[in-house]
């Protein structure tokens, strides 16, 4: 492929692309933990889980920063009660959004103008646009940054894997659904064809846990992913609920739930599934 070698490309164009790979390599370097969460389809609260995840590593006392990288759909801003922000500029860098208890986050929803405008762009696009967000952003002295991919096996997950030689963890979210799990496989074989063996799987949605009794009903069916993780020989992270205060608390108040309710069964499963990745993938020194 000559576009990789830069076959074909002006003098400039190859100076620009190798610039570009040094600060990379440079703001990688700023980052102590890279995790990226993953999913098969759409629909499967992967979001949901990224924000709470970063709410939970910010908990804990880490620098926690998240990049939003769907192109077509950024969410993570709403989701984090910072919507209609923008990324301001010192010298050559972008600066992330804040939020008010310390999250770093970059999206392309900070750089355009109006969130019901659609992008639409191809392949070569999205990856510059991911590439130049991860080069040119100020990132500083971060604990963990969580990439909030967009669904699937295409441009913008391919795109980080290989752009994170280092990557600490990659975090794949399922349902109990059959559909769910057939396209979860495929991202678990590109991760490994990546030689990217750090995988862990989490099931979402895995039962409805009543708000009333507590009691936990199966209502997509029996949860399989303790099998599964196995089955694809995945570390297996563990479930969560299946409960209308997740998604409320981000929809209507902007908020992830382990802030808003962090004493709530949902938040204090997010929070379990934070530690078991700091346990399994955060080990150096």
């Amino acid at each position: 492929m000559a576009h990789e070698h830069g076959a074909g490309l002006s003098d400039e164009d190859r100076k620009a692309m190798l610039e570009q790979n040094i600060n990379i390599t440079r703001n990688l370097a700023n980052i102590k933990y890279k995790v990226a969460v993953m999913s098969g389809k759409g629909g499967v609260g992967k979001s949901t889980v990224s924000v709470n995840l970063a709410q939970a590593f910010n908990a804990m006392g880490l620098k926690t920063a998240i990049f939003d990288v769907d192109i077509h759909g950024p969410n993570v801003p709403k989701m984090l009660g910072i919507e209609g922000e923008k990324m301001g500029v010192k010298g050559n860098k972008l600066l992330p959004v804040e939020t008010d208890d310390g999250i770093l986050v970059a999206s392309m929803a900070f750089l355009i103008e109006n969130m019901g405008s659609p992008i639409i762009w191809r392949g070569p696009q999205k990856t510059g646009a991911i590439k130049q967000l991860i080069s040119d952003v100020a990132w500083s002295n971060i604990d963990v940054m969580i990439f909030d991919n967009p669904p699937g096996t295409g441009d913008e997950p391919l795109t980080v894997l290989q752009t994170i030689p280092d990557l600490d963890a990659a975090v794949m979210v399922t349902t109990p659904s059959s559909v769910s799990e057939e396209d979860v496989i495929k991202c678990v074989t590109m991760t490994k064809m990546l030689n990217i063996n750090n995988i862990g799987l989490v099931e979402n949605m895995s039962y409805f846990e009543c708000p009333n009794c507590n009691e936990k009903f199966n209502i997509f069916g029996d949860s399989k992913g303790l099998d599964f993780a196995n089955a694809m020989d995945v570390k297996y992270l563990g479930d969560l609920p299946f409960r209308t205060e997740v998604s409320e608390s981000a929809d209507k108040y902007d908020t992830p739930i382990v802030k808003s309710d962090p004493e709530s069964g949902a938040a204090k499963a997010f929070v379990k599934i934070a530690e078991k990745i700091q346990e399994e993938y955060f080990n150096k020194d």
